[in-house]
C-alpha cells in the first residue's frame, strides 16, 4: 500500500490487564533501522493530527471489518482508500487479519525478517534472560542441558477454556462464578458446559493439568534429575495443583527461584517484560514442552524452527492423552508404548503446511529458505 507504519500499540490482555507500550519491551531504534528498507516506520502519531484519542475510539478512523485471512488485493481495495482518504487509520484487531498461503511471497519473507530479525527485545531483558540460562545450566556445578515447561495453568486460562478439571465442590463453585463474571455470553446459565467440557477434553482443547505432565514426561523417558525450567503465572490450586508434578520432577525451578527479588523488580512494572523473560529462556533450552495452545508457545516453536530445528520442541496430544488416562484398563507399558510412538512425529520437525496454516508456529520455505 506503500504506506507509514506508526509504531505498533499492542493489545491489553483481557486477563492480565496490561498495558505495556512497544517501546517497553522492544528495541525501537534496532526495529526502525532493521526495517528501513522495507517499509517506513515512525515513533509517534505526527504533530499536525491533534486529535490522538480519536485514532482508536473513533468509526472514522478505525477499521474493523477486515476478515481472518484476507488475502493481500483485500488491502489494496478495501484499506488503501480509507487511509487516502483520512490520511491516517488504525487497523484494530489485526490478528490473523493477513493470509499466509494468498499473499506474495516477498510479504511471508518480510513477516520472518519483522518477527525473527527485527524485533529485538530491549538489552536489559537479553542480558537477564542470559543470566537465567547460564544459572539453569549451573544448577549442578557443572554445565548440563534442562528442559523449558509453559506451563498454562493460570486462573484466566483455567476460565477461559471453559474445561473441567479435579477440584473441591468450592473450587467448582467459585471458578463457575469467575467464568460467569468475565464471560458472560459464553456462560449464559452454565447448563451446557458439562457437556462442552467433557467434549472439549475428548478432542484434546483442554490444558494439561500439572500432574498430566508430568506423568506424560515420565512415560516420554525423562528422569526424576531433569532440570526444568517452569515458564507460567501463579498456577491455578498453587502448590497443592503443582504437588504431583514437583514429587515425580523435583528439580523445578521458576525465574522468581533463580533470581533475587531485587534483579527481577526493574521487570514487575510490566507483565509483558516478565514474560519476554520467559520466552527467551525457553527459546534457549535443550528442550521446550507447550502444555496448550496460544501463541507464546506457536511463536517459540516457530523460532526454533527457524533457527534450524536442531532443539526438540514437544507439541503433546492432548486427545491421546485425555483417552489415555481416561482409560482405567491401560497399564503403564502400553500407555509409555503410545506416548513416545504418537511423540515422535512431534518435536518440533517442519511441517507440511495446509490451507490458512501458521506461518508463525511453521516457517516453513517463505522464511527458512530466502529471508
Amino acid at each position: 500500500m506503500n504506506v507509514t507504519l506508526i509504531l505498533p500499540v499492542l493489545k491489553q490482555d483481557q486477563i492480565w490487564k496490561d498495558q505495556t507500550k512497544f517501546e517497553d519491551i522492544f528495541d525501537v531504534d534496532h526495529f526502525i533501522d532493521y526495517l528501513k528498507y522495507d517499509v517506513r516506520i515512525v515513533r509517534d502519531i505526527p504533530e499536525w493530527f491533534t486529535d490522538k484519542a480519536e485514532l482508536f475510539t473513533s468509526i472514522r478512523r478505525t477499521v474493523k471489518n477486515i476478515p481472518k485471512y484476507a488475502p493481500a488485493q483485500f488491502y489494496i481495495d478495501n484499506v488503501l482508500p480509507r487511509v487516502k482518504e483520512k490520511k491516517i487509520m488504525a487497523l484494530k484487531p489485526f490478528v490473523d487479519r493477513l493470509g499466509y498461503d494468498n499473499v506474495p511471497q516477498e510479504i511471508n519473507r518480510l513477516r520472518c525478517r519483522v518477527n525473527y530479525h527485527a524485533l529485538k527485545f530491549l538489552p536489559e531483558i537479553e542480558n537477564m534472560a542470559d543470566l537465567l540460562v547460564s544459572r539453569m545450566r549451573n544448577r549442578t556445578g557443572s554445565s548440563n542441558p534442562f528442559m523449558a515447561l509453559h506451563l498454562r495453568f493460570e486462573k484466566g486460562m483455567v476460565g477461559l477454556s471453559f474445561c473441567d478439571f479435579v477440584g473441591t465442590r468450592m473450587e467448582k463453585a467459585l471458578m463457575a462464578i469467575y467464568r460467569m463474571k468475565e464471560w458472560p455470553r459464553r456462560f449464559k446459565d452454565g447448563s451446557h458446559l458439562w457437556a462442552l467440557a467433557l467434549q472439549k477434553r475428548k478432542e484434546g482443547r483442554c490444558p494439561l493439568e500439572p500432574g498430566e505432565v508430568a506423568v506424560m514426561l515420565r512415560a516420554m523417558g525423562y528422569p526424576k534429575e531433569t532440570q526444568i525450567y517452569v515458564a507460567s503465572g501463579q498456577v491455578y490450586g498453587g502448590q497443592n495443583r503443582m504437588a504431583p508434578l514437583r514429587n515425580m520432577f523435583p528439580n523445578l525451578v521458576t525465574k522468581e527461584e533463580l533470581a533475587a527479588k531485587l534483579e527481577l523488580d526493574g521487570f514487575r512494572k510490566h507483565v509483558t517484560s516478565l514474560a519476554a523473560l520467559d520466552f527467551l529462556v525457553c527459546l534457549k533450552s535443550d528442550v521446550f514442552v507447550m502444555t496448550h495452545g496460544g501463541n507464546f508457545a506457536k511463536l517459540i516453536i516457530g523460532h526454533r524452527r527457524y533457527m534450524g530445528h536442531r532443539l526438540k520442541s514437544i507439541k503433546p496430544d492432548k486427545g491421546l492423552m485425555s483417552k489415555s488416562l481416561g482409560d482405567p484398563y491401560m497399564g503403564w507399558s502400553t500407555f509409555v508404548e503410545d506416548v513416545i510412538v504418537t511423540h515422535q512425529t512431534r518435536t518440533g520437525l517442519p511441517e507440511e503446511t495446509f490451507p490458512n496454516y501458521d506461518i508463525w508456529e511453521n516457517p516453513l520455505t517463505p522464511c527458512m529458505c530466502r529471508t
